[in-house]
């Protein structure tokens, strides 16, 4: 009797130290892997290093075409609501991205006469696969044609979208809020 309890205890005492190294090993690596911020002056330096690159130098390209142009204008129409996160009225142009489009979850909207990507990122599952997160679930009840209101904090843009990329942080239809992003946990 006393074999197959020893028998059973071993590997059990193996496995647990084999995990307790593995959890230490990683916690090393985790405060190893921080690094120090760039000086402006090495950023400075990345930047031009990467402009001579090949995609660099299609952005820089890109940035000076009547496209680049218009993305740009469209940029600088809203961002005085961005920076007071103000509301912006929209209207649902299309309820699907432009073809090839890795920005997640959105739609097409059209502000004051110009058209944007309204980008609310991937939609993730809950910790059981079964149950998928609830929290686009009003959004997939947009229509084309519906009136919005968008508040947002961030605009971005990318050589692949014709489009300024708006971030959606709060919407509203009918005066009812459809989606509001959660705060980021353990950030600012």
């Amino acid at each position: 009797m006393k074999k197959i309890i020893y028998a059973l205890i071993l590997p059990l005492i193996v496995v647990s130290g084999l995990v307790f190294a593995n959890r230490e090993f990683k916690n090393k690596a985790s405060i190893n892997s921080i690094a120090k911020p760039l000086t402006a002056a090495e950023r400075k330096a990345a930047l031009k290093k990467w402009e001579a690159t090949p995609d660099g130098i299609k952005y820089k390209k890109w940035e000076v075409s009547t496209e680049g142009k218009k993305v740009y204008a469209g940029e600088a129409k809203i961002r005085k609501h961005l920076s007071a996160f103000t509301n912006m009225e929209a209207v649902v142009t299309s309820l699907s991205l432009p073809p090839g489009s890795r920005l997640g979850f959105g739609v097409m909207v059209r502000i004051n006469g110009d058209d944007y990507i309204l980008s609310f990122g991937s939609e993730q599952s809950d910790k059981n696969f079964l149950n998928f997160n609830n929290e686009f679930q009003q959004l997939h009840s947009l229509e084309v044609n519906d009136k919005i209101i968008i508040r947002s904090h961030n605009v971005s843009h990318a050589p692949k979208y014709s489009y300024p990329i708006v971030s959606g942080d709060y919407i509203e239809r009918d005066s009812k809020i459809i989606y509001k992003r959660a705060p980021r946990k353990g950030g600012c």
